[in-house]
């Protein structure tokens, strides 16, 4: 049984124990947070943009920490889940990896290339591992998406766009704070890169257009360059969408023998599929695969799983690996450069 540490109690470290408690071979045995009222369970203050509304939680069993540091002391924990803000991501994972302990940390890995190496560098140095959630490859739509290319089924990848675009929310000031959290060009568009590196792999160069409002990109549209013409690859994403159209995500990915296509959004205040995941194939058919069940907790609950898995095995998975999330940071990096400066940049 795997001890996990969650440390940080807001939305995403609510999800990520609600995720947590489907995994088995897996036990949330402690959670970390300055709040009081949070460590005695009550919960009734959060709230996201997907998932349930916060309540009274019955914690029994799980120890309850106000500080860091006696968390990593609990030897119940094995793997601490740092969910936290990201200006934080570095400090607090080398500190848990120092003090022998794996970390799952929440996206991005951090906000500077620097940082991130030397989160890569405390992993190497302790033996334990270093993973960072990005949990979209455990969304099935883009688990389909994955297989699909990886497999050959429908031939080679010869292109892909991909979309990720929200509105300025309540808290955009936040949103749009370099210093908390890097940016919707950061904290929003890694998914994006995160998933580009994952299925397409690493491009040499990326050219980027985009929108800038007091020094921050929140809106920026990218070509991925690889060493040869194909695949050709594009990203769409930023915080520019209207209040009525709060999210929306999707794909179109062309193999050839097979154009795969998914959107989904949030319109008005309801969850709006404008295109299930479909295989459109060369004779005009459409096929809709099975992808089971939409439920965001049961992708988190793979992801974590997925950690737990690697913890026991002591080999991250793919998904998770530390070294591909600093790359995706690199790209996210690299597009804001290309648009400032409006030019493409080189990752050699």
């Amino acid at each position: 049984m795997v001890g996990i540490g969650i440390v940080g109690i807001g939305f995403m470290g609510m999800i990520h124990y609600l995720a947590a408690r489907k995994v088995p071979g897996a036990k949330v045995a402690a959670i970390c947070s300055r709040d009081p009222r949070k460590l005695a369970g009550d919960w009734t203050g959060i709230q996201g943009n997907f998932g349930p509304k916060g309540e009274q939680m019955d914690l029994t069993g799980v120890a309850g920490h106000a500080s860091f540091d006696a968390l990593l002391a609990d030897d119940s924990v094995q793997l601490v889940d740092l969910c936290v803000p990201n200006e934080q991501h570095a400090s607090q994972a080398i500190k848990a990896l120092e003090a022998g302990k794996h970390v799952l940390v929440e996206k991005p890995i951090a906000l500077s290339t620097d940082d991130a190496d030397r989160m890569v560098a405390a992993a190497r140095r302790a033996g334990r591992l270093l993973m960072v959630a990005h949990v979209l490859p455990y969304f099935p739509e883009f688990a389909f998406a994955r297989r699909a290319i990886a497999s050959g089924e429908y031939g080679t990848l010869k292109a892909a766009h991909f979309k990720r675009v929200i509105s300025k929310p309540d808290w955009s000031g936040g949103v749009a704070d370099l210093q908390s959290n890097g940016g919707p060009a950061i904290d929003l568009h890694i998914h994006d890169t995160h998933f580009v590196g994952l299925v397409c792999g690493v491009p040499k160069a990326v050219q980027s257009r985009g929108v800038v409002e007091d020094g921050v990109v929140l809106h920026l549209d990218t070509q991925y360059l690889f060493d040869g013409p194909e695949p050709s690859v594009s990203a769409l994403s930023g915080a520019l969408s209207q209040a009525g159209r709060p999210f929306t995500h999707g794909y179109e990915i062309y193999l050839e023998r097979a154009t795969l296509a998914f959107e989904a959004a949030t319109l008005g205040e309801k969850f709006h599929l404008a295109m299930p995941v479909s295989v459109i194939l060369p004779d005009g058919s459409v096929e809709h695969p099975e992808l089971g069940g939409g439920d965001p907790i049961d992708a988190f609950a793979r992801e974590i799983g997925a950690a737990v898995s690697a913890v026991e095995s002591g080999t991250e998975a793919p998904e998770l690996s530390g070294e591909l999330a600093r790359q995706a940071l690199v790209l996210c990096h690299a597009e804001v450069e290309s648009v400032k400066s409006g030019t493409s940049v080189s990752l050699s």
